[in-house]
Parts: structure tokens; C-alpha cells; sequence
């Protein structure tokens, strides 16, 4: 009996290895094959938490969950109040309820994306870039930064850099949540990591082998990026910017100058569901300081869709085609 108890537990024991063995090769992983942390995945950004910290919250910099819910729930309730009837002549534009990202009544416990300075505000201009904004104005808008809008309806490039599909107008870098699309999938290899933002379908492609940066005199729209891992984090520096784009931009706001622009974002997975993402703005010719953000983004198991901006750019040839329509419209009276 003695013998045949000994092999019973020999047996028991070799299944228990068996099963804990089995339980944790089917935990998540958190590393890639070649031992990088794993980042990989699609991730989701969109809140309704401001850029900047509103007036009312003061000096605070976190909320409770109940005044966090509160203001996502009013800035939902804006949101969709603007589907008013258009004014006579107006075609109209999107459908906020058709705006998914818009629909989830989400926020955070901070009271505004900035995290530095600590009021929540991004920093002033210097005056040397309040300066060059100045003359860029008196010299027609050129070149036109802003991502949506613009400054005439002479020629495309009188409008705005997402009007005309070349960036998105909520991708940054770095990235910010925006109207819709706010997702962005990440693939990786051992000497690269590729950003896919669905908004526009920008591409970053980020090489972490140590290899050299751009020479100063190339220019691209969404900068040279290079990274490396420090721990669990990937830093990415993201230099080589034009002049072309503004410092910092989102949607209808521009500011700088991003010639001098020297961005660091730091991606870091904080559980399964969880990666948090921060940037740093460093530009001395644009901002009388550095400032940060910081947001998390979830994890989905929704795929990306591609977004052909407007298919040929037919948006904008109609914009400047009823541009002639209106020019002519006196003479033909």
C-alpha cells in the first residue's frame, strides 16, 4: 500500500505541475518572443477630459469619479445638442450622434490632459514666436498650420493641413483625442515599432536599433522618430519636424512653430486593458517652457478601418469649385 500511495502522489504531483505549467502559458504576455515589453494591439484614446484645465476646477488637478462622470455626461449632452437644422445655404456637416467616440460619455479623474505646469494650462508663446505668427499673418496665413480651417479659397493650400489630407487633425504627434477615430494600432518587430493611427491613416514607423538621427536639413510632416525601452516604458525622442506644422495643434488650434520642436512620448503597459501614454513638449523658440500630458488608452478588440480622408480629395474640389460658383454669382445677376 505504502509503494502504491508513493505512486499515486507522483502521479497527483506531475498533474499539478502539468496544470500550473498550462495556467500560466495561457496568462496574457507581457513581453514579445525576443523579450521586449509588449505594447502591441489596438488602443483607444478618446475621453471628453479638455486639453486644458477648466476654470471651474481651479488649482485641482484630479476629480472624483462622480465629477468626472458628471462632466462627461454634460459634454456628451453638448455634443449632441449640435445637431441643430442648418442655416438656409448651409449644407450642414457630421451628425454628432454618428460620431461614435462622441456617443461614450467617458472622462477621467484629471481634470485636464496637460499634467505640467501644474495649472493645467499650456505654457505662453515666447515673444519671438508671437513675432513670427504675426508675420506669417500679414503674409496671407502662409504657411497655413492649423489643421481645420484656414485663411481663403484661392488654392488648396490656403487650407488647413487635414482639409487637404496630410495629417490628421487629431494625431499629432503627439497624439490627443479628437472627434472620432481616436484609435491607434501598434505592431512590433526586434529594430522597430509602427504606430498605425486610424484618423487619417498615418503611419509612424519608430526604429529602436540604435540607429542615427535624420540629418538636420530633412524635414518630414510628423517628424524623425527614434526609440528605446527603459524598462517597461518605450521613449520615443521625435525630432526633424518642419516648419510647415505648428509646435503643438489639435483640430482648430495652432501654436509655434515645430522647426525646433523636440517631442518625447513615453509608452507604458500598466496591466492588459492599460497603456499609458505621456508626452513632453519641448520647443524654447515657441513656448516660454516645456510642458506634459498624459492619458491612458484601452485596449480593443475592434480592428482599425482604413480612412481614405475624403476619397481623391474630392472634398476639396468641390470646396473650391463652389468658391468659383460664389465668385461668379454677382457678375451673373
Amino acid at each position: 500500500m505504502h509503494v502504491r500511495l508513493q505512486a499515486l502522489l507522483a502521479i497527483a504531483a506531475l498533474f499539478m505541475v502539468s496544470s500550473l505549467s498550462f495556467a500560466q502559458s495561457s496568462e496574457p504576455s507581457r513581453s514579445t518572443p525576443w523579450g521586449d515589453p509588449d505594447i502591441g494591439g489596438v488602443w483607444d484614446y478618446w475621453t471628453f477630459t479638455p486639453l486644458e484645465r477648466p476654470d471651474e476646477f481651479g488649482e485641482r488637478g484630479t476629480l472624483t469619479d462622480e465629477e468626472a462622470a458628471t462632466f462627461a455626461q454634460e459634454a456628451n449632452a453638448e455634443a449632441l445638442a449640435r445637431d441643430l437644422a442648418a442655416p438656409p445655404g448651409d449644407p450642414g456637416a457630421y451628425s454628432q450622434a454618428v460620431w461614435t467616440d462622441r456617443a461614450r460619455a467617458t472622462a477621467l479623474t484629471q481634470s485636464s490632459l496637460i499634467v505640467d505646469p501644474p495649472n493645467g494650462q499650456i505654457p505662453a508663446l515666447t515673444s519671438e514666436a508671437l513675432a513670427r505668427e504675426k508675420s506669417r499673418l500679414a503674409n496671407d496665413g502662409q504657411p497655413v498650420r492649423i489643421r481645420v480651417g484656414g485663411f481663403g479659397t484661392a488654392g488648396p493650400e490656403e487650407r488647413g493641413l487635414a482639409e487637404r489630407c496630410l495629417l490628421g487633425f487629431s494625431t499629432g504627434p503627439p497624439l490627443l483625442p479628437g472627434g472620432y477615430n481616436n484609435n491607434v494600432q501598434i505592431f512590433q518587430t526586434p529594430d522597430a515599432i509602427v504606430l498605425l493611427v486610424e484618423m487619417n491613416h498615418d503611419v509612424r514607423v519608430i526604429p529602436i536599433d540604435g540607429r542615427s538621427r535624420l540629418n538636420d536639413d530633412i524635414r518630414q510632416w510628423m517628424g524623425s522618430s527614434r526609440g528605446r525601452w527603459e524598462g517597461g516604458t518605450l521613449v520615443v525622442d521625435t525630432t526633424n519636424f518642419t516648419d510647415r506644422t505648428a509646435s503643438f495643434g489639435i483640430t482648430g488650434l495652432a501654436l509655434g512653430s515645430a522647426q525646433q520642436l523636440h517631442l518625447e512620448e513615453r509608452f507604458t503597459r500598466v496591466d492588459d486593458g492599460t497603456l499609458m501614454y505621456e508626452f513632453t513638449v519641448n520647443d524654447a523658440a515657441s513656448f516660454v517652457r516645456s510642458f506634459s500630458g498624459r492619458l491612458p488608452m484601452n485596449a480593443s478588440d475592434l480592428p482599425l478601418y482604413e480612412y481614405a480622408c475624403h476619397e481623391g480629395n474630392y472634398g476639396m474640389e468641390n470646396l473650391l469649385r463652389g468658391a468659383r460658383a460664389e465668385e461668379r454669382q454677382p457678375l451673373e445677376r
